[in-house]
């Protein structure tokens, strides 16, 4: 790869990527995310042997001459203060911010989302995230990278609980370089549909795009290499209804647990994408929670640990399941069902 300007990076195309749709190649030379790269194209800023490409699923040819006019970040709008935003600082030093994120809270802006997120809460809350510098990439900073100050990783919308932020850089790195080796430990609560077979086990399976549903993910052949764990917590219904599990990640890919849930037969409870029937379990929500969270300290070195507590409204409707243990409806409902 060559960079003939902080505003734009050109590339030949290698063997290993011959065939590939050329938005996912720009979207891996240049980490960008899949949005921005169509924008890209349908602006004429992306270009194969000189020619600009119309067409964003065009696969690409090993040799042909990649060149990417990237977005300029320069005058971007980063995320303003929004004091409104409700939601628990568990810990906060220096280097690191640990939250307990409610359910129902977007983790960062994004198109079309541009307030009314956690990070927008954060910045009211903690200034200092508004000059925030961001790691850069072949000497620029990623087109999306000012709209996730120190986001170290994420939470879906509907997930509740525990996620850590950098306050600095130094902070950053060495945190998503604990998350890429697997010293940050992250463990979850889930309840699922059904009784799992065995108490504890490992889904081994890669995750990708849906080839039918592109918004969605999937177990693909082709996918990142993703590993999940689970252990049962409790059986309910005599072990004919649903089941909580506590799951500890080996990898972080996106909707991973949700995923790998649905491909052995127990979705996670409430999950309107990869449940069944649109997920009308008569949850309040996806029932999902991240329970636990440790981590070396970047400054310190220390080994440190939080706990989250099961939140209100699954608390509530886990309650409901032990009451409904004598009365049967409410556990049959969320029994396996093939």
């Amino acid at each position: 790869m060559t960079d003939p300007g902080p505003g734009r990076i050109e590339v030949e195309v290698p063997a290993s990527l011959d065939g590939m749709r050329v938005d996912r190649v720009v979207a891996l030379v240049a980490d960008l995310p899949r949005s921005t790269v169509g924008d890209l194209v349908a602006g004429g800023k992306v270009r194969l042997d000189g020619m600009p490409v119309t067409v964003r699923s065009r696969p690409v040819v090993a040799g042909q001459e990649l060149s990417v006019d990237l977005p300029d970040t320069s005058t971007a709008d980063r995320p303003s203060p929004d004091p409104s935003v409700s939601f628990t600082v568990v810990h906060a030093d220096d280097a690191v911010i640990v939250v307990d994120k409610p359910a129902g809270l977007v983790v960062h802006p994004g198109h079309g989302n541009r307030t009314g997120t956690l990070v927008n809460g954060l910045v009211a809350r903690f200034p200092d995230l508004a000059s925030w510098t961001p790691p850069t990439y072949e000497g620029r900073v990623p087109a999306d990278a000012l709209d996730r100050p120190g986001i170290v990783h994420r939470l879906d919308r509907d997930t509740s609980g525990l996620l850590v932020v950098a306050r600095t850089l130094d902070a950053y790195r060495s945190l998503t370089a604990q998350l890429a080796d697997r010293r940050m430990e992250r463990r979850y609560l889930a309840l699922v549909r059904g009784s799992l077979e065995s108490d504890r086990g490992i889904v081994d399976a890669p995750i990708g795009r849906s080839a039918t549903s592109p918004t969605k993910m999937a177990v693909v052949s082709g996918g990142r290499p993703s590993r999940t764990q689970y252990e049962v917590v409790r059986r309910f219904g005599d072990g004919k209804g649903p089941t909580l599990v506590q799951l500890s990640l080996e990898t972080g890919r996106t909707h991973q647990i949700r995923v790998h849930l649905s491909a052995i037969g127990h979705p996670v409870v409430g999950d309107p994408v990869y449940g069944r029937g649109g997920g009308a379990d008569g949850a309040p929500r996806v029932c999902l929670h991240a329970a636990s969270l440790a981590f070396d300290h970047p400054t310190t070195g220390q080994r440190v640990r939080w706990e989250s507590p099961m939140a209100d409204d699954l608390a509530r409707f886990i309650g409901e399941l032990e009451s409904a243990e004598d009365g049967r409806d409410a556990l049959d409902g969320l029994a396996d069902s093939d």
